[in-house]
């Protein structure tokens, strides 16, 4: 079932872009099935700082050799030492670049008693002064690599800093290197300088049970390091083990999953922080709905009645006018001076959110930008969604973080598809707002040329405006990786599967769900779009109102609270992508999106009841900031989780850090905008369809 849900998905976006990379490696390998003398690939990805994860390059890079195999013949020709592997799409973008090893591994025989280990050794020609300027490099900068057997990461370090090793020997341990740290210490206490060295020897320990291979190991020798300094000759050697063993294949990847980290009890408090912010914002929306606009409601239905009876009769009693203004428990709908009003005493509608009834479904400035941006919005509100879902539901079909790739993979399937919601939702909004707009107003809505050129540029807007953010940005940070020579350089050939995996699929699909959205019928059972008609001349808004009526006073508040219910797990989310962890709890994931919505939803409904009751009408694009305000405090966090809780530097990884987070909260601000801007929506129809209007 796994095997064949993950096949489905391959099949998808191999169809999708046409050319999709096909695994080109024997069966035993994508099923991670052996027998006995079966060769088994010890596969090389990157080498780089440990504190720079995208600051990474092919392994080769530094001068390692490779031993005389079958896969590494001493000549030329026949090999399959370096060659690369063949990668997915998702790989390539996640920046992995598999080589081969040129080591030979087979696997052993399930009757072989105990351990079975083979020992290559390969030798270095003399380091010429660029070589030794690598391998001081990498020893100085602490750098790694990793490497792949059936499927399974490993990591070591390429060298170290240290004293002198000879001297520490002689005057600290003899030949005893079991104290090294120790040594280490001393000679830094007494202010030695330090020395690069590399590690020479290395044991590869791979168990299995059966026909699976459950667990890789690898570590390094501490009495294998060797100065590096021009003329050296490195002699490397990896000693591979094969150990039995009766774990099962199904949990061999739960080794690599942090659990006290990603379960800690901080993580759950979290979830219930957040869960009682949602409450405490329902109720108070609640309070709005129930209460604040039940006294709306009850004013301007009483002003309205009074208005039809004085005008039927001459007048009305007043004691009969007291008794109608108390509920049905007796206590008074209005205030003394509401009261007043509806006697007439003064003008009851001299304010409030129904002042604008004939404003505030009038079209927004920026009709067809707003509109493709909100398409934009329910595109990745669906394509989030869509790979939340596929990634909880991985025990179903294998799980996301044990591919490589795998979750981008289902991003650009889930991306394509999704762009026909994209021009629904684009055309569908345009639509609406267009027959409110002067050009609307001409030709009762026709499309007039003037109309046929915005339903163009929104559609245009709709189908360029994302691609061409990630095409910006993507190309700048590509141009980076290929000047310094990264592993995250974006092949042509992926570039040119990536635009037509969009000119193929996601363009037809938007401008499909534009002409749906465009010809979709609009409006209730009357066929009215709106509760209230739109006035031809705008009503004037007064400057005179209350901080908390103003926009630009409320939006932060907003964003502040959205931020608030998922920092926790953005941090986890962080971490996971800057400092080397699996993340793996898309429960939790799901569970804080589904707060992120109700939180996002609550706060803007709360800023648009304000900002009319200030009459205000303009609220379609200060919906969309409230919402999508929590992007900034997104990128602020991410500059303080960059300077407090990351050691990144250099020009590569700092470029790669600021690109990825922007595009995250722009993304992020985009889909919350959007929700922002929905629950507004209905909030105001909700509202005007229930009061009565001249």
């Amino acid at each position: 079932m796994k095997q064949s849900v993950r096949s489905l998905l391959t099949v998808a976006t191999t169809t999708l872009v046409g050319t999709s990379s096909i695994r080109n490696v024997a069966a035993d390998e994508y099923t991670h099935r052996y027998k006995a003398g079966d060769k088994v690939d010890l596969w090389v990805n990157k080498v780089g700082p440990y504190a720079n994860p995208q600051e990474a390059y092919e392994y080769y890079i530094l001068p390692y050799c490779a031993p005389d195999t079958i896969h590494h013949p001493d000549t030329e020709g026949g090999g399959q030492f370096n060659k690369l592997k063949s990668h997915s799409i998702g790989e390539r973008l996640g920046g992995h670049a598999l080589r081969h090893s040129g080591h030979d591994l087979v696997y052993p025989s399930d009757t072989t008693i105990g351990e079975t280990g083979v020992l290559e050794t390969c030798t270095t020609k003399p380091l010429d002064d660029a070589q030794a300027k690598l391998f001081t490099t990498a020893a100085n900068d602490q750098w790694f690599y990793q490497m792949y057997v059936d499927d399974l990461p490993v990591w070591g370090m390429v060298g170290e800093m240290l004293p002198d090793l000879d001297a520490a020997k002689a005057e600290h341990f003899g030949s005893d290197l079991s104290h090294l740290e120790e040594a280490v210490a001393r000679h830094e206490a007494m202010g030695g300088a330090l020395k690069p060295y590399v590690y020479t020897k290395r044991t590869l320990q791979v168990s299995y049970n059966k026909e699976r291979i459950i667990k890789v190991d690898l570590t390094s020798d501490p009495a294998s390091l060797s100065e590096v300094k021009p003329g050296a000759v490195f002699k490397f050697e990896l000693d591979i083990q094969w150990t039995k063993t009766s774990e099962e294949f199904h949990s061999r990847f739960d080794r690599y999953l942090d659990h006290a980290f990603f379960k800690h009890q901080i993580h759950w408090f979290s979830i219930f922080n957040s869960f009682m912010m949602v409450l405490f914002l329902m109720g108070l929306v609640a309070l709005i709905l129930l209460r604040t606009l039940r006294k709306d409601y009850a004013r301007y239905a009483l002003s309205h009645g009074r208005r039809d009876v004085e005008m039927a009769s001459g007048g009305a009693d007043d004691d009969d006018d007291a008794e109608d203004d108390v509920d049905e428990n007796g206590k008074p709908l209005l205030d003394d001076g509401a009261r007043a009003a509806s006697h007439g005493m003064t003008g009851v509608e001299d304010s409030g959110w129904k002042q604008v009834h004939g404003d505030v479904f009038r079209a927004p400035r920026f009709l067809p930008l707003l509109a493709a941006i909100l398409g934009t919005g329910w595109q990745l509100v669906t394509l989030v969604m869509g790979v939340v879902l596929f990634a909880v539901a991985g025990p179903l079909h294998g799980e996301v973080h044990e591919e490589r790739g795998e979750v981008l993979h289902a991003i650009l399937v889930f991306y394509s598809l999704s762009s026909i919601v994209a021009g629904y939702a684009s055309g569908s909004y345009f639509k609406l707002y267009f027959a409110t707009t002067p050009a609307g107003r001409a030709k009762g809505g026709a499309g007039d040329g003037s109309g046929t050129s915005q339903w163009q540029l929104t559609m245009a807007l709709t189908v360029v405006l994302l691609p061409t953010v990630l095409g910006v940005v993507l190309s700048f940070l590509n141009f980076i990786a290929l000047v310094y020579g990264t592993i995250y350089y974006i092949p042509f050939l992926v570039m040119l599967k990536l635009f037509f995996l969009w000119i193929f699929v996601s363009v037809p699909l938007c401008i499909l769900g534009t002409l749906i959205g465009r010809h979709t019928k609009l409006g209730g059972k009357k066929s009215e779009p709106f509760p209230c008609r739109v006035n031809a001349i705008p009503r004037p808004i007064p400057e005179d109102i209350p901080w908390y009526g103003v926009p630009a006073n409320l939006i932060p508040f907003a964003g502040l609270l959205s931020f608030g219910s998922i920092f926790i797990e953005l941090y986890y989310i962080l971490t996971s992508l800057w400092n080397y962890k699996f993340y793996h709890v898309y429960g939790f994931l799901l569970g804080v999106y589904a707060i992120l919505i109700l939180v996002v939803c609550m706060t803007t409904i709360i800023v648009v009841y304000f900002c009319l009751n200030s009459e205000n009408y303009l609220w379609q694009w200060t919906a969309f900031y409230s919402g999508a305000s929590t992007a900034l405090y997104v990128f602020l966090y991410s500059i303080y989780y960059f300077v407090f809780k990351t050691s990144m530097s250099g020009l590569v990884q700092t470029s790669f850090y600021f690109g990825y987070m922007l595009l995250i909260s722009m993304g992020l601000g985009t889909l919350c905008g959007t929700l922002g801007h929905w629950a507004g929506s209905n909030f105001v129809r909700t509202i005007f369809q229930n009061v009565k209007v001249d």
